[in-house]
Parts: C-alpha cells; structure tokens; sequence
C-alpha cells in the first residue's frame, strides 16, 4: 500500500465525497478515483459504496481506516525526526466557539502567526456534538470544547480552566434563587451550547414552560441584555468588558453548575509536535488568563 494511497483513502473517508476530497487535496476528482481504485485493487475489495451521488465505507474500509491513519500519523513523525526542522511545520485544524474565538485565543493566534508562520491553522467554529463528531472522525486535529462532563467517548481531553459564568442584566435585580429568575426575560444563545442547554435545564427543574428569547451569537445577546430586553447567563471572559464600563451588572444568582474549558482530540491519535506544541501554548495562555 502506497502511503499517497492511504492519504486519499483517509481524505474521501473523512469527508466522504470524492469531490471535496480532491478539493482539499489539491488532485483533480479523476486522479482521486483512480488512487482509490488503485487501492482496492491492491487491497482486493473495495473500500466504498457508491450510492448514487454519495459513497459511504464497507466493512473493508472501515477496518481500514484507523491503520491508515496510524501509518499517515506516524510517517508524519518519522519525515519530521529525520528532517530534524527546528521549525514547527504542518496544518492544524482546530475546531472552536465563538465565546473562545472572540475572547480568549486571539493571543494564541497571534503568537502562532508571528513565531510559527509554517504551522497552517484553521478555525472552524462548531460546538458541542458537532466538535465531538469531527474529532472523532478526524475532520479536526484539535477541538475546544466547554462542557461539564470532561469524559468523552472516544476522545481524550485535557481540562484547561474551570470557566466562570456571569448572569447579567441592564440593571441590579434581586435574583439569588432559581426561581426568581423566570419572573424577567430570559435571553439566551442558540441551542447546543453547554451553558445555555445547562441553564434552561436548571430553570426548567422549577419552570418547566421556560421559554428564552434567541439571539444566536454573544454579541447579540449582550446587546439586547444592556438595552434592557431580560437577563442572560454568558461566560465570565465574554462580558468582562462591559461589566468593567457598566453597561452590564452582574446580578447574583450563582449556576449550579461547572463549565470546563477543554481542549480535545481522537483517542489514540499521536498529536504530531505542532499540535503539541499548540496544546501547551493553549493550556499556558488560559491558565495566564485566569
């Protein structure tokens, strides 16, 4: 088995389309389909169903799969321990939020762009089942996640900081219980993310009719909480800035809940040096943020 072989096995696997594989291969579709049918012949079997207009894995490709990964994964570390660069090299895609993206990893991005230009980053900005997904299927090399549970099948993940939550208003309101907070508006993200799911849970233990105003992004909900449109439980770090000019107040009501910041990848997967590299520059600018 050629090793190009197994990295367009790897690519149409992961994204199953020979399309978009080619796209992100830079191969015209024709070479793709033909490196593929190399493969299955080598191999004797054939490694996709083709639907249609979509393909999906056999049996055989599915067992293929993670030893294509594996041999891609370490002849990547042999190329870069025989080359001996000094330099970090390679692409890193890293699935991420919006409350990070925004406010915690411009630093990160910067560093990387300054001292290490040859390591390639991508953001793409998902949340919860969706990074898991990706992660597990090896469409993202690293994925952030903020949740309370910091067990994910299928995943190993590492707890960067445990990340404070702040309800906020346009105005001081006596909300200490739960069950003051469903007498004003409630303004929220979309769904999906883990400390709006936890809260409409929490509020739903004593008000199962709650019902949120949706805003979709951070930035929205803060807006419409300082024109005084309800209240809304956001991360610490997301309204640090408007709490410190006034615009918002932090109300006291406390979540029952922890959120962790972590930062995930496939299990067993061996994180070539750059992620390394950009896992320990994660965990010392997040622990340097407080």
């Amino acid at each position: 088995m050629e090793l190009r072989l197994l990295v367009t096995f790897e690519k149409v696997a992961t994204v199953l389309s020979f399309t978009r594989a080619a796209a992100e291969l830079a191969y015209a579709q024709s070479s793709v389909t033909s490196q593929i049918r190399a493969l299955e012949s080598s191999l004797g079997t054939e490694l996709f169903d083709r639907l249609g207009g979509r393909i999906r894995l056999t049996e055989a490709g599915e067992r293929l799969l993670p030893y294509a990964r594996q041999i891609i994964e370490l002849a990547e570390e042999a190329r870069a321990a025989v080359t001996g660069a000094e330099e970090p090299t390679g692409s890193l895609v890293v699935g991420t939020m919006e409350s990070l993206t925004s406010y915690r990893l411009p630093p990160l991005l910067e560093l990387f762009h300054h001292r290490y230009p040859k390591v390639r980053l991508a953001l793409r900005t998902t949340i919860g089942d969706e990074t898991r997904q990706a992660l597990r299927q090896g469409t993202y090399d690293l994925g952030f996640l903020m949740e309370e549970e910091t067990e994910h099948p299928g995943l190993e993940s590492e707890v960067l900081a445990i990340e404070p939550l702040a309800l906020v208003g346009a105005h001081a309101l006596e909300v200490s219980a739960t069950s003051d907070l469903v007498r004003h508006p409630l303004l929220a993200t979309e769904p999906g993310c883990a400390y709006r799911d936890l809260f409409e849970r929490e509020l739903k233990s004593v008000f199962p009719d709650v019902q949120f105003m949706e805003f979709g992004t951070i930035e929205a909900t803060k807006r419409a909480a300082a024109a005084g449109l309800g209240i809304a439980l956001l991360p610490e770090v997301t309204v640090a800035a408007e709490l410190a000019e006034g615009t918002l107040v932090r109300l006291p009501w406390e979540p029952p809940f922890t959120l962790r910041t972590q930062l995930a990848w496939r299990a067993g997967k061996r994180l070539p040096s750059h992620a390394r590299l950009f896992l320990e520059q994660a965990r010392k600018l997040v622990a340097e943020q407080g």
